[in-house]
């Protein structure tokens, strides 16, 4: 414990910067002091305990749940919004979707190549949120699931990729190709296509990734864009354990991928090449997504997330071995 006098000296000092807000040099100036010897009475006046330093959060703003998942799923980031009283999947798809758009508006570096799934209403919202950004040097934005399909989905799909390239005042590349085909023989034929080999060959260059992660049962978007397995695939895939997907590569509640050979016939990122991207930003929430959004974040093919707060409890329950929540 200082001394009295010392401890005077220290009060004054806190007083003068904390509630008067007088700068460090104008204190020093002021009381014939140094200014390290400021900074140090600042620093004991914290270790005594006379300044307690507290962040009021405000309601709606869930940073301790942020911090639990990314400690707990080794996340490079995790943003968790408030959908209080909502239950309703387009309301929260708009909520996610428009703090995703901040905080890609704020992540994004120059130069960037930026991979964007499609078939996705959620990153759909993320385009529509999303303000233009500063040129950031030579961005170019690809596809990085097959985005042909039924002609009113498709225009989602080239939106999507557009959009989002405009915002970024960047370059757009697509991916002329359905995101399934009927045969592994198909599939080799269009791969071999110049339009698609080039949006393919990008895929190892891409530094951010945009994806939505899906339940087994097709979300009406993708539904409506043809690009779905049948009724009997999906019963196969949740007969393997199944719970979820992202760019139609299909993985476990334990993030385990699910090898069938439906995957032969998948256009899109491969989860290993996602795995590798830098900053795979993965944006869901809902219920009905809760157990594939579990898989996404044990499997690690996503180290960002955007969700909502009911789900991040969720997560943070099941990470914690309360896994009564998970069913």
């Amino acid at each position: 414990m200082a001394q009295l006098d010392e401890m005077r000296l220290i009060v004054r000092v806190a007083r003068m910067y904390y509630e008067w807000d007088v700068k460090q040099a104008a204190i020093a100036r002021q009381l014939g002091l140094s200014q390290p010897t400021v900074s140090r009475l600042l620093q004991q006046a914290k270790s005594e305990g006379i300044i307690r330093i507290s962040v009021n959060v405000p309601q709606g703003i869930y940073t301790d749940l942020e911090e639990q998942l990314v400690k707990q799923y080794r996340l490079r980031d995790a943003i968790v919004v408030d959908c209080s009283g909502e239950s309703d999947e387009r309301f929260i798809e708009r909520q996610i979707g428009a703090a995703a758009a901040y905080y890609l508006e704020s992540a994004l570096r120059p130069n960037e190549v930026v991979g964007i799934s499609s078939w996705s209403a959620t990153l759909l919202a993320l385009v529509d949120a999303m303000h233009p950004a500063p040129r950031k040097g030579d961005v170019r934005v690809v596809q990085i699931l097959g985005g042909v399909g039924s002609p009113s989905a498709e225009a989602h799909a080239g939106r999507l990729t557009s959009r989002l390239a405009d915002l970024l005042g960047g370059a757009a590349i697509y991916l002329p190709a359905p995101g399934i085909v009927g045969s592994a023989a198909a599939m080799e034929a269009i791969t071999a296509d110049h339009y698609v080999r080039g949006a393919l060959d990008l895929f190892d260059q891409v530094t951010t990734a945009l994806v939505g992660i899906g339940a087994i049962e097709p979300s009406k978007l993708l539904a409506d864009s043809g690009n779905h397995f049948s009724i009997a695939e999906l019963d196969e895939l949740r007969a393997r354990g199944a719970v979820g997907d992202v760019l139609l590569r299909f993985f476990d509640a334990h993030g385990m991928p699910v090898g069938t050979p439906l995957d032969q016939r998948v256009i899109s990122m491969r989860l290993e090449q996602l795995r590798r991207v830098d900053r795979s930003i993965g944006v869901a929430g809902g219920e009905r997504k809760y157990r594939a959004i579990l898989g996404a974040v044990r499997g690690g093919w996503v180290n960002v997330l955007v969700t909502d707060h009911l789900t991040a409890r969720r997560l943070l329950s099941a990470a914690t071995g309360d896994d009564s929540k998970e069913n």
